[in-house]
C-alpha cells in the first residue's frame, strides 16, 4: 500500500478545520500563510477572493509528497469587498450595510501539489435579516464577529439573523466540501479511504 501524502492545511481557521473533519480528514500539520491581504485598487470581490486563495497555497512551503490546501472567504456588497472586520465598531457598520440585503459569499479553494494547482471557486447568495438595533447589539456583544468576513460567521449566533441562502452553506462557513473534496481526489489524495 502506498504512503498516502502528507496535507496541508494552509488557514489558521478553527472552521475549516473542523469543515476538513466533516470530511473524515485530519491535516498533517497546519501552516498559515503569510501574505498581504488588501484587495488592489479596484479589484472586485470574486477576483480578489481568486487570488488571494492562490497566492496563500503558493506561499505555503512544502515538500514534493506534500498537499497544500488553502482558501479564502470574502463578503461581497455588490463591488465592495466587506473583509474582517478591525473591531467592534467596523463590525457594527458591516451588519448594517447587510441589514435586509441580498450579499455574496464568495469562497475560493486552491490545492497545490508540486508544481499543479487545481482551483475552484464558490458564490453563495446570502440574504440578511433587517436588524433591530438590540438584534445587531446583541450579536456585537458575542464577539463572534471577530475574524470573519462580512463580520459575522453563520454557523454562529449570527445563524438566526439569516433567513435564506442559495448556495453552498460550508462554503459560507469557509470551505466548500464537495468542491474541496473533488480538488484533493485531482490532486490524488485519496478521499473516502482510510489511511
Amino acid at each position: 500500500m502506498t504512503q498516502r501524502p502528507r496535507l496541508i492545511l494552509g488557514s489558521g481557521s478553527p472552521r475549516r478545520r473542523e469543515l476538513l473533519a466533516q470530511l473524515g480528514i485530519e491535516a498533517d500539520d497546519i501552516r498559515p500563510p503569510d501574505i498581504d491581504e488588501d484587495p488592489a485598487k479596484a479589484e472586485l470581490p470574486r477576483p480578489y477572493c481568486v487570488r488571494l486563495a492562490r497566492e496563500k497555497v503558493l506561499a505555503i512551503p512544502s515538500d514534493a509528497d506534500e498537499i497544500v490546501l488553502s482558501a479564502d472567504t470574502t463578503v461581497a456588497l455588490g463591488r465592495r469587498i466587506l473583509g474582517k472586520a478591525e473591531d467592534a465598531a467596523e463590525a457594527r457598520r458591516f451588519l448594517d450595510m447587510l441589514s435586509g440585503r441580498r450579499h455574496r459569499v464568495i469562497t475560493a479553494v486552491a490545492v497545490r501539489r508540486g508544481d499543479r494547482i487545481w482551483e475552484r471557486d464558490v458564490v453563495t447568495q446570502v440574504k440578511m435579516k433587517r436588524l433591530s438595533d438590540a438584534e445587531r447589539e446583541g450579536y456585537i456583544a458575542t464577539e463572534d464577529w471577530r475574524g470573519k468576513a462580512g463580520g459575522y460567521g453563520i454557523q454562529g449566533p449570527a445563524g438566526a439573523l439569516i433567513p435564506w441562502i442559495s448556495g453552498s452553506f460550508t462554503a459560507v462557513v469557509g470551505l466548500p466540501l464537495a468542491e474541496t473534496a473533488n480538488l484533493l481526489r485531482a490532486a490524488g489524495y485519496p478521499m473516502g479511504e482510510q489511511a
